[in-house]
Parts: structure tokens; sequence; C-alpha cells
């Protein structure tokens, strides 16, 4: 038995479930350090507030790392999903929500709504920094809910993908229409929840296979 090109495989396919196994992480870190600054920062509010509001005021630049991290991890995760064979498709979607994830954390998302507290209620005058936030996590948010609802069903869990992948897709829709609303910013909150509960889902099928 040619032992050389067992032991190639065995190490290859070692690294891809390593870069796979940041996409079951990535999720669980995101929402547990994002929910545990939210509990703790004085004016924060789960039902006026997106959590990357979190990267204002005392202690922001933690939420900002959460988001670089997260984008990190994720963008980990796309190249083992391309090593494992998931498709072009598939990991070019994945990259470009990790790229968005990694860009809102490099830009912080403008305060308003009385967060930080003593901001002014309202929704704030509008910067470039977060223009530029707004931009970057919406755009990484679609192709992920692109990614599930469409070339990775066909890999994993087709109607929990699909669910998943157009929850957050209304969820953000919600948001940008919603001004601030309560119903709006829970809507998101709850599909962000859930898109990132599916991507540990199939990083653990990924990883198992």
């Amino acid at each position: 038995m040619d032992t050389t090109i067992d032991t190639a495989c065995t190490a290859e396919s070692r690294v891809t479930r390593s870069l796979l196994g940041y996409g079951v992480i990535a999720g669980p870190v995101y929402v547990t350090v994002s929910v545990a600054q939210g509990l703790t920062k004085e004016g924060f509010d789960f039902g006026r507030h997106a959590w990357s509001m979190l990267a204002n005021g005392p202690y922001g630049w933690i939420q900002s790392a959460n988001l670089l991290l997260t984008g990190l991890m994720a963008a980990a995760f796309a190249v083992g999903l391309a090593r494992g064979g998931a498709g072009r498709g598939a990991t070019v979607l994945v990259g470009l929500f990790a790229a968005g994830m990694a860009g809102a954390g490099l830009f912080p998302a403008d305060p308003g709504f009385g967060f930080p507290a003593g901001t002014p209620d309202g929704p704030g005058a509008p910067t470039l920094n977060g223009a530029l936030h707004l931009a970057l996590s919406g755009a990484g948010l679609l192709c992920l809910a692109g990614a599930a609802a469409f070339p990775l069903a066909r890999r994993f869990a087709p109607v929990a993908s699909r669910v998943a992948g157009g929850a957050l897709a209304v969820g953000f829709c919600c948001v940008a229409a919603g001004a601030g609303a309560v119903w709006a910013n829970l809507a998101f909150t709850a599909a962000v929840v859930g898109i990132m509960g599916w991507m540990s889902a199939l990083a653990l099928h990924e990883y198992r296979r």
C-alpha cells in the first residue's frame, strides 16, 4: 500500500476540517459576544438598537473586533467549503459575507436612538463610516442569505436553508425600512441569530463528511 498518498490525503483532510471548524464557532462567538455586551452596556436596548451599534461608546472596540474576527472565521470557512467541493457559487457568496463582516468591523455604525448613553434620540447624523458599515454589512448578509437559499440549499437541509436565507433577507429589509421600530429590529436580530445557527449546523455537517 502507498502510505505516502494516504498520509498526504490525511493531512489535506485535516486542514479542510480545521477550516470548516471555524464555521462551526463563528456564529456562536459573534452572538455570545454581542449579547454579553448588550446586557452590560448602559443604555443599550435590544428592542431599539442593532448589535452593530455596540461599536460606539466605551469599549466599542470589542464589537469592532467581534465583527472582524467573525469575518476572518467565515473566510476560513469559505476556504474549507471550497476544499470540500461545495462549488464556486457557494464559496464566493460565503467569502463575500466574510468580507462584509470584516469590513463592517473596520467602519463603526453610527450612534443614535439614545445609544451610547447621552446620545440624542432619533437616527442621528449620518457619517461616512456609518454609511460604509451599512453598505458592507448589508451586502455581506444578503450574500449569506443568497448562499443559504440557493447553492447551499442543494447541499444541506434544503427547507431549513431556504427558510434561514429568506428570513435574513426579509429581516434586513425590515430593519432598513423600519426606522428604529422595535418590531423591525427584533425581526432582524432573530434572523441574524437564525442564519448564524444555520451556518454552524452547515459547517458541522461538512466537518463530519
